[in-house]
Formats: C-alpha cells, structure tokens, sequence
C-alpha cells in the first residue's frame, strides 16, 4: 500500500475558504505543525523554500493566518511573495495585497489561473463587475484584488470569487509542491 504524506491528506480538502480572515479550522493544527520533514515523509524535499510555501499555503488554507504570514514573509522568492499577497488579500488589506503582487509581476501559474477564472466566470454571464474574468488575456492579479474587495462590499459575487481564490489556491499549491519534491 502506498504511503500517503500528512500534506497530500491535508491538500486534499473542498474548503472553500471565505474572502476574508475566518476562524481558524479546528483539528489540523496539530498535523500543521509537524516538521517539513514530517509533513513531506517518505517523500524527499529536494527546494526546502519551495516546501515552505506550501506550509504557508496550508496554514492559510485552514485560517492560521498568523503562522502563514510568518513563513511567507521570509521567503525571498515568487511563491513566498504570492502567499503573502493571497494572505493580504484575504485580510483584507488590498493596498498591500497589490504591493506584494507587483513583487510577483508575472507568476508560472497566472496562465492556468486565466483559464480556470474564464471557466468558473462563464455561468455567471455577462456582467460589468466579473465580466474581465471572461475575457482577460492574462491574468490580471489586481484587478482581482479589486473584485474581492467589491465582493466585499456586497457589489460583486462574492461565491464566485471565493471559487477562484480556491483554484489559485489549488494552483499555486501543487506549483510548490512540485518544485519542493524537485519535479520541475
């Protein structure tokens, strides 16, 4: 029987988190804070950095956004500066979510992320506030920021957004995880 790691059992969760800050998810805190080591076993981290933005995923994941702000603001990387900027997003601060993204500029995942966005925006229809989403050429991480923060004001669809937030989640996650385990 393969061995499945406490991160693949984490990961594997529908949560859709809310656009803002929830309350932490009781019952995975003890799993969180397992080692690196511990949360990969048996697999071999090859970019500990890379292993580290996923813990700052998961622990923004379930809502420890404390812990997820102290590993992601240590990271100098893409994926650090990605986590930290989801992570202010969703605070919300969304002048420092965009000062984050413009340390991002352009992400390998912002491609799929286009896509998915169009994918999940075509049942909604036509509509002034969500209809970029639809018909962006490349992703548009501020303009994002601006959606959310709308959403939060009650002038955007708020469900929608938070699907999105998933699959940049989702995204953004096995991007690092495939890095962390050095397979790409």
């Amino acid at each position: 029987m393969k061995h499945v790691s406490t991160i693949q059992v984490l990961h594997c969760t529908d949560r859709l988190p809310p656009l803002a800050i929830g309350a932490p998810v009781c019952g995975v805190e003890p799993a969180l804070r397992e080692s690196i080591e511990n949360l990969f076993a048996p697999a071999k981290i090859i970019d500990r950095q890379a292993a580290e933005a996923c813990h700052a995923g998961l622990w923004l994941l379930f809502d420890y956004f404390d812990e997820s702000h102290s590993i992601s603001q240590d990271l100098e990387t893409l994926e650090g500066s990605y986590w930290h900027a989801i992570l202010h997003r969703r605070e919300p601060d969304y002048g420092n979510a965009k000062y984050w993204f413009r340390r991002v500029a352009r992400h390998p995942v912002f491609d799929a992320l286009r896509e998915a966005a169009a994918e999940l925006t075509r049942p909604a229809g036509p509509s002034a506030r969500i209809g970029f989403l639809a018909e962006q050429l490349m992703w548009d991480a501020f303009a994002f920021v601006d959606l959310c923060e709308a959403a939060g004001r009650g002038a955007a669809d708020e469900n929608l957004c938070r699907k999105i937030q998933r699959r940049e989640w989702d995204l953004l996650f096995d991007y690092c995880y495939q890095r962390a385990l050095g397979r790409q």
